[in-house]
């Protein structure tokens, strides 16, 4: 299978081509605009992977994205690209509409017009808005996004089902819980509660810190994603869950502990506008149908989280620097070429 990966720069879709090139014979083709969060560094040594080729470019750019569909022989699509930070959403709704809404409807028609065999839409959690103190959703959830972020996935979900219905695109939507581990961009919550406890400055924290979220490590979601790609059924929506729910608080207390680090750093800020209490998520559908389960712990993945920031901090340095946005002009020249890894021709 060909695989066009969009938004493989990013946190998500990084560790997701490092999965699938060492897990299968799978050939990928990386398309990302490299915005703020998209960072080449991410996938450091596949640059001459002979399965694997990156393309700078924006999802909305329909002849690019043709081009690519049918000179790499692209089987599916797995749409990783979007812009995901709540708190920029909230500042600028407006390229969170463009991107999310409207990028993914301009790489749905493409897909369609070319009759790609799989479409897979990376959505979130979010999309189902806040939930109370008992229960989780589930997949046929109310859509009740509160943030212009989530509102503008919830908008591209509906989009691919309607490609799916009217166009016969098979589209199929996983949606998943708060993701964490290596090559995370250091606004998150975990990385950015490391590396402020690293450099001993306050960890601020929203509110009174009892907002819930359920935790799954990268790879677990990684391994969903690749088994929805290749048994899940065109026009459904799979949950994706790490089944570990934790206040902020508590987690953010617990990597204090982790890294020896005193509670005294932590600093109460005022909640943002429309937080949601809490998310859980049913995942007994993908458990049931697609017979996946996640592997990893949440106390081991957390560990192993930690460890790769703490070994890995120049990674984080550059970024919070701003240093990281010149690795593509180093690593593929000012000419901004598109090449990295052979051509199909060169194969």
């Amino acid at each position: 299978m060909n695989i066009l990966v969009t938004g493989g720069a990013g946190f998500i879709g990084s560790n997701f081509i490092r999965l699938v090139l060492d897990e299968s014979e799978q050939r990928i083709v990386n398309l990302d605009l490299l915005t703020y969060a998209g960072n080449l560094a991410n996938l450091a040594g596949l640059e001459q992977h002979p399965r694997y080729r990156f393309v700078r470019g924006d999802i909305g750019d329909r002849a690019l994205v043709a081009g690519l569909l049918t000179a790499e022989k692209i089987d599916a699509v797995v749409n990783f690209a979007a812009e995901s930070h709540v708190d920029r959403s909230i500042d600028a709704p407006r390229v969170f509409l463009e991107t999310n809404t409207l990028g993914t409807q301009a790489l749905l028609e493409v897909a369609a017009d070319q009759q790609i065999t799989r479409f897979v839409q990376i959505s979130t959690d979010e999309v189902y808005g806040s939930l109370g103190a008992q229960g989780r959703f589930t997949e046929s959830s109310r859509l009740q996004p509160n943030s212009p972020y989530a509102a503008s996935k919830a908008a591209a979900d509906l989009i691919c089902r309607a490609y799916h219905q009217t166009f016969g695109l098979p589209v199929m939507i996983t949606r998943c819980s708060n993701n964490y581990g290596p090559y995370q961009f250091p606004e998150k919550l975990i990385p950015l509660m490391i590396a402020n406890a690293l450099e001993q400055k306050p960890l601020p924290v929203y509110g009174d810190g009892q907002n819930v979220r359920d935790w799954i490590y990268v790879d677990d979601h990684c391994r969903a994603i690749d088994r929805v790609l290749r048994n899940g059924q065109p026009g459904e929506v799979y949950n994706i869950g790490g089944q570990s729910e934790l206040p902020n608080i508590e987690l953010v207390k617990t990597l204090l502990a982790q890294l020896e680090k005193p509670e005294s750093l932590i600093e109460f800020v005022p909640d943002r506008p429309g937080h949601d209490r809490r998310y859980a998520i049913d995942a007994s559908k993908i458990a049931s149908e697609l017979g996946w389960q996640p592997r990893v712990r949440f106390a081991e993945g957390l560990a192993q989280t930690i460890r790769w920031y703490v070994a890995n901090r120049s990674w984080w340095e550059k970024i919070r620097s701003g240093e990281y946005q010149a690795y593509y002009e180093t690593m593929y020249g000012a000419s901004g070429r598109h090449a990295a890894g052979p051509t199909p021709e060169d194969s």
